[in-house]
Parts: C-alpha cells; structure tokens; sequence
C-alpha cells in the first residue's frame, strides 16, 4: 500500500546517495516511506533540490538505517523492469494525486501521451495539467513521469533532464 495525502510535508527526512548508471540519487524518507527520490551528477544541488521541495523540513544526511532503501532505488533506477517494494510518500493536489497514480500503472516499456494519460483520470484534467503534476513529481522512476511523451510521440522535457528521460525509455524497451 502506497501512503497519499495532501497533508503537509513531514518534518524530518533522512537521506542519502547512491550511485546509478544514471548519475547519483538522492533518496529521502519521512516516516511514511520514500517522499524523495532525486537524480543529478551534483550532489550539493540534489540537496538544494530537496531543500527546496522541502522546504519545512528537517533534513538530516545519513546512511544509518537508509542501506537497504538506496540499494532498492539504485536496482529500480538501473533495472526499472524490476519495480519497487518500498512505501511511497506522495503528497500533492487532487490532480497531481491521480496523475501519478495513472503513470505508476503504466507498464515497463510503455508510454502514454499526456493528452491520453488525462482522458485516463478518475477526475477531469488537461494535457497541460499532467504536464505540471509531471513537474512537479519529486520520485523520479518511482513514479514515471519518464513514460509521458508528447502526442506525435516525441519526447518532452524531463525534471531530471531529456538525456535520462531518453536512456530511461530506451532502458525500459530493451528489458
């Protein structure tokens, strides 16, 4: 079970890195489950990224008590076919709520366009709107706003850039 609310963010998060075939990874969890999961090459920018995700938070960087959920995104990240057992913390408006639901049960492999993904909804929202919840989604693979393309196909912008998003997808097709 996945914890969604759109509670306020918790007030302290653990984190850490690991190392990806995509760059590093910042992963964070609240007591709720993983609330972050980062990719960049700088990890001093992760950490201004999750501060500014975050920004009611305690942040605390450690590696105690985190092994076992870093080796889980790095093998999710590496291996995306292999999906993820660990507790999410989503949190986000009703919208951003369903589109990552809706893009969490995308297969491996696949993709949607953002026009289809919000025909798809439970609650009424535009191609534009997936684009932001898209945006706006702090679990990168976890919830796969990679598997969002453009309606003729192309791919679009990516929060953690168009060359992961590309290497992602071709990740994905190959498995």
């Amino acid at each position: 079970m996945h914890a969604m609310t759109s509670d306020p963010p918790p007030n302290k998060l653990r984190f850490g890195f690991a190392g990806t075939h995509l760059g590093a990874v910042l992963i964070a969890t609240s007591d709720r489950g993983v609330a972050a999961i980062f990719l960049g090459e700088d990890r001093s920018r992760l950490k201004r990224e999750l501060a500014g995700a975050y920004p009611d938070a305690d942040l605390i960087e450690t590696d105690d008590g985190l092994a076992d959920t870093l080796a889980k995104v790095a093998i999710l990240i590496d291996t995306p076919q292999r999906g993820l057992d660990l507790q999410l913390d989503l949190r986000g408006s009703a919208i951003e709520l369903a589109v990552w639901e809706a893009l969490r049960a995308i297969p491996v492999g696949e993709t949607r366009s953002y026009g289809q993904l919000a025909k798809a909804l439970p609650i009424p929202a535009t191609a534009q709107e997936v684009g932001a919840a898209c945006a706006a989604n702090v679990l990168a693979v976890a919830v796969p706003c990679h598997r969002v393309v453009k309606a003729d196909g192309s791919i679009a912008g990516y929060r953690w850039g168009v060359s992961r998003k590309r290497r992602l997808l071709q990740m994905e097709a190959a498995a």
